[in-house]
Formats: structure tokens, C-alpha cells, sequence
């Protein structure tokens, strides 16, 4: 039997992937998304169709833009994601780490938090 943990990881993954790097949410929200969706980002509204304006606008607005996803972590019916989210090339960055809860294998809720990658850090460790 395969570990929820890991399809839960693996579904979010899919969805992140298939709506951002990819550009398809309309995609992403018909595989993934449950019959509500609660969005804890102030700048976006709550519901799939939303979910899609709000990915189709930030894509828009930064065509080339690419999640680069470093690390899954899975307890109970969450998944955080940490990703560098590049929006062009040439582009330091931005740290992003995303939660994501997990309804009756769906995606139902999701809240982030976002930091620019500092041209200069007062460190030599990475934000990643």
C-alpha cells in the first residue's frame, strides 16, 4: 500500500508543477482541487475559477517565470513545498514556502509566505 504521506506530496507536486511551471491551472484545479478551495494569500480570492485568474494574471505579468522546487515535507494532511520561484532570467529570486491541506485526497486549502533573495546577504548560507 502506497504511503498517504507520499501521494499527498506527490499530488501537490503535480498540481504546483501543472498550474505554474507548466501554465495549465485550469488543469491543475480540475485534477487537484477539491469542491472548495480557501486561500490564505491576501492577494488571491477563494474557489478554483479564482485560482485560475490568479494564475493565468501572475503568468501573464511574468511569462517566464519557473518554480524550482527543493523540498516536500509531508505531516498529516499537509504538505509544505519550499521553492525558489524565478521570474525571468537573470532574476535572484524568491524564497516561497507553501502549505498546502489535503481533503479526502484534494487540495482544499493553501496559505504562503514569500522573501526576496537578498542581492547581498550578511552570510554565506543559501536561502535553499
Amino acid at each position: 500500500m502506497r504511503d498517504q504521506k507520499e501521494a499527498n506530496k506527490e499530488m501537490v507536486q503535480d498540481f504546483y508543477n501543472l498550474s505554474m511551471n507548466l501554465k495549465k491551472p485550469e488543469e491543475a484545479v480540475k485534477k487537484h482541487l477539491g469542491p472548495y478551495y480557501r486561500q490564505h494569500n491576501p492577494g488571491a480570492a477563494d474557489g478554483g475559477e479564482a485560482f485560475i485568474a490568479f494564475v493565468r494574471g501572475f503568468t501573464g505579468a511574468f511569462p517566464e517565470l519557473h518554480f524550482d522546487f527543493r523540498r516536500f515535507i509531508a505531516e498529516g494532511n499537509l504538505v509544505v513545498v519550499h521553492s525558489h520561484l524565478v521570474r525571468h532570467p537573470g532574476d535572484r529570486g524568491i524564497a516561497v514556502m507553501d502549505i498546502f491541506r489535503i481533503e479526502k485526497d484534494k487540495i482544499v486549502e493553501h496559505w504562503d509566505v514569500l522573501q526576496d533573495v537578498p542581492e547581498k546577504p550578511v552570510n554565506n548560507n543559501t536561502m535553499f
